[in-house]
């Protein structure tokens, strides 16, 4: 990439410099055509390409540089006004932006359907991302890109470059390190090797990797609607991903997690609402409980079922965290108000998780929800996307999935060979991003505090490009980076890209910018 091209500095830094360095890193997301439908969307050079699958990308990204930054940071922005949102930690760029959504980013991304064109988001806008001088050792910073595949169904790819990893000279402190290592000073820079990466899943894209394995067993009651409206394939998917929420929760949470099953429709039940399988740690039990949604009721009783969840909840041991998920189509229409019932849940200890499809109302949904609404509130305005949101429930729960881990070398080389990403994390299988929901992806990158001289001046500068195709009447799909068939066979996380060949993260980062003389 030329100096012309002048790319996005986009996410995940612009990268380092030591004492006084500048330093740059962009992102970019790219999809291809090719005889099956595909769109590209690009953070390369500053803005974002659309093409015939519609698949549109939005983003938020923060920079963790240090307090009393606001005006300088703000200067390397001219059509973003940067906002310090914790101590030291700056909003340098968000789509759709605070003004655009009565709320916060996450909140607009997951409640609004992105691909309506009324909304106007990114689909071949010039945007602005990362654009950062001086970067320290001890910074850090994170970008979240949520991705909308509009209509079909599509296989996603990762890929990227690294376009620069430049010397930039050598200060007195930098050459002295640099001496002790190599014969002679390379023309590269290290900056790349030293600056370390994560890529994951952020299941709720709140610009947060959270991991899994601690804390409490959860101990989950699912919830689901059995009214007439939610027959049909709605049914079929919803029964799909419970049963699937399920099985991640029972293999895969801490030991002695337990799950039990309550329906409501208003009709058919006692109050509107019954348990149909107590809690237990018993996954055919379970899933035998869920393949016997009836989806024939009525009427929506929502709150009845809220109340009926809660009941079987108070089982739950002091040493399990209680935990409840509310599947909803449409409208309380009888029984108790939902917010009176959730309310009373979570005074006593139960976090809640709402999934909201078709005609669900999001005030109701964010009433019965956990604070923040962003974390808990999911929703699919696609029956065949009901799956997938339970998939985003089961890795909130359980942890989210990394996609890649290591320097940010060895990042851009497993992206240079595209990454396979899996639309649904919840099952072994690879499946493609199901049209009509928001997915996120985070990338975060950090200067470790330790790193030392060698890698002052450094400047870094990469691409990172998201590949989307149509996945009817193409079950195995070539990957558009190497050229290899990749299929639906298993997308393993943690830097594995499998079957298009192995990235194996190394998470090793080289001593960073101290500035001694």
């Amino acid at each position: 990439m030329t100096d012309d091209d002048n790319p996005i500095r986009l996410s995940r830094r612009k990268v380092l410099g030591g004492l006084g360095g500048v330093g740059l890193a962009s992102a970019g997301a790219g999809l291809g055509t090719t005889a099956y439908f595909s769109d590209e969307e690009s953070f390369t050079d500053n803005s974002l390409t659309a093409g015939e699958l519609d698949l549109k990308l939005d983003y938020k990204s923060t920079y963790a540089g240090g307090p009393g930054r606001l005006d300088e940071i703000d200067e390397m922005y001219p059509d973003f006004d940067v906002e310090e949102i914790e101590d030291g930690v700056y909003l340098t760029g968000e789509v759709p932006g605070a003004g655009d959504y009565p709320g916060d980013w996450s909140g607009a991304v997951q409640d609004w359907d992105l691909c309506d064109p009324e909304h106007n988001l990114i689909n071949g806008d010039e945007i602005p991302v990362f654009n950062l001088e001086d970067v320290k050792p001890g910074d850090s910073g994170e970008v979240t890109i949520s991705l909308h595949i509009c209509d079909n169904a599509s296989w996603v790819w990762m890929g990227g470059e690294l376009t620069e990893n430049a010397q930039n000279g050598t200060t007195e402190p930098e050459n002295e390190t640099l001496s002790e290592e190599f014969e002679t000073i390379p023309d590269h820079g290290q900056l790349a090797d030293a600056v370390d990466v994560t890529m994951w899943y952020d299941e709720n894209c709140n610009n947060v990797y959270e991991p899994g394995g601690e804390g409490e067993p959860p101990c989950v009651q699912l919830v689901l609607d059995a009214s007439g409206s939610m027959s049909g394939s709605r049914n079929d998917e919803a029964i799909e991903g419970a049963k699937e929420l399920a099985d991640r929760i029972l293999s895969e949470a801490p030991a002695g997690s337990r799950v039990g099953v309550t329906f409501f429709s208003g009709d058919g039940y006692d109050s509107g609402a019954n348990t149909v399988q107590t809690l237990t740690d018993d996954l055919s039990a379970v899933q035998g409980a869920i393949d016997t949604l009836p989806a024939d009721g009525g009427s929506t009783a929502i709150g009845e079922g809220i109340a009926a969840g809660q009941a079987e909840l108070a089982n739950c041991g002091p040493d399990e965290d209680p935990v409840m998920v509310v599947l909803t189509d449409g409208r309380n229409n009888e029984g108790q108000d939902p917010a009176s019932a959730a309310t009373a849940a979570k005074n006593a200890g139960t976090e809640i998780f709402a999934l909201g499809v078709g005609g669900a109302q999001t005030q109701t949904l964010n009433e019965i929800a956990s604070d923040p609404d962003d974390a808990h509130v999911f929703g699919s305005t696609t029956n065949q996307a009901i799956n997938q949101a339970f998939s985003q429930i089961a890795e909130t729960i359980v942890g989210e999935t990394v996609i890649f881990e290591g320097s940010l070398a060895e990042t851009m080389a497993a992206l240079e060979d595209g990454i396979p990403l899996d639309g649904n994390r919840a099952n072994e299988a690879r499946e493609p991003f199901a049209g009509g929901m928001t997915q996120c992806l985070g990338f975060e990158w950090e200067v470790p505090a330790d790193v030392g001289n060698e890698i002052q001046t450094d400047s870094v500068m990469f691409d990172i490009d998201l590949y989307a195709e149509q996945s009817r009447h193409n079950e195995n799909p070539t990957n558009p980076y190497n050229e290899t068939v990749t299929g639906n066979g298993t997308a393993t996380p943690n830097g594995t890209a499998t079957p298009n060949g192995t990235a194996t993260p190394n998470g090793t980062a080289t001593p960073n910018g101290n500035n001694t003389s």
